[in-house]
Parts: C-alpha cells; structure tokens; sequence
C-alpha cells in the first residue's frame, strides 16, 4: 500500500494493520488506500522515487518482487531515511537505483553514499550549499532537494547545482 503518513485517519497506525484492513479501508476522499501497482499505472513513463518509511527485517523482498511485478519496473528507485535498509536493497538487488534520505548535516556525504550503495542524496533543502552538491557530485551521485515550496529557495539551490528538486506545489518550481 502507498500512504505518506505513518497513520490512515479512521483505520490507524499502517504498522498495525493487517493488509486486509487497509485495503478494505478508505481514505479522506473515499478513495482505497492504493497499492504500489496502482500508482504505477496511473502516471505511465515517469521516473518513480518509492520512500520506504518502514520495512521490517525480511520484507525486503516483498518489496523488491512488488516492484518487479509492476508496470515499469526500471523506472523505480528508492530511498529511505533508514540507511542500514538501502544498504539491505543493494545487496538483494545491486541494479536498483537507491537514495539516501537525510535531515541532518552529513560528515562525509559520499562515504555514505558508498556505504549503501546509493546514488543519489535526498537533502533537506536548508542543509543544501555548492560543497555538498560539489561533494555528491564528485561521487558521481546526484542530489535533491526536499521539501522546496518556495521560489526563491528554488532558485538558490539551482544555483547551488541540485539535480532535481522535490516539492508539494511543483507550479513553484518552474522558473526561467
């Protein structure tokens, strides 16, 4: 199932439930919690970043083969705040573009790129400046910038040289 939240309103903590229950269950707008195949179909030919939240020890492969299954499977990557998991991917499925997502200052941003196999740095975008783009880059890995919602911090950090920005209102991200 795809949800951003570790909670559905009206059904609970996801952690908690049992797939039934939340397949059953629906969202604020009526719609079923969708499943990671239903996302894929619905935007065809675009790059998908899949963010692991949680993912117990062994589910690994749940998610590899549900990925595998779907439509587009090259165009999947995924990335996670829990480093140790991303390294866990690259291990089962060396091939699988990876990122690393962060909210703190990294010491040695490539090394921990390395560490898990990644190939891009997700960044909170207060933490982005020209060395830390200058360092990814120079461990031929990409970086972006999250949550941009503002225009300005946009363009501060395409001068700084991000790959790609990530955002909740992308009409703010277009600029000349």
């Amino acid at each position: 199932m795809v949800h951003h939240d570790p909670s559905i309103p009206g059904l609970g903590a996801i952690a908690a439930l049992p797939m039934g229950r939340i397949s059953r269950g629906r969202l604020a707008n009526g719609e079923a919690v969708p499943t990671l195949h239903d996302v894929l179909e619905a935007i065809p030919g675009l790059e998908v970043w899949i963010e692991v939240k949680s993912l117990g020890r062994g589910q690994e492969t749940e998610l590899l083969a549900a990925i595998a299954r779907g439509p587009g499977p090259e165009r999947c990557r995924v990335h996670s705040f829990n480093h140790g998991l991303v390294a866990r991917l690259h291990g089962l499925a060396p091939g699988l573009p990876l990122g690393l997502l962060t909210k703190e200052r990294m010491g040695d941003p490539a090394g921990a790129l390395a560490a898990a196999g990644a190939v891009a740095l997700w960044s909170a975008h207060r933490l982005v400046d020209a060395d830390l783009v200058s360092a990814v880059h120079g461990a031929s890995a990409e970086v972006i910038a999250w949550t941009v919602d503002d225009p300005e911090e946009a363009r501060r950090l395409a001068w700084c040289g991000v790959d790609a920005l990530c955002g909740n209102y992308p009409e703010r991200l277009r600029f000349p």
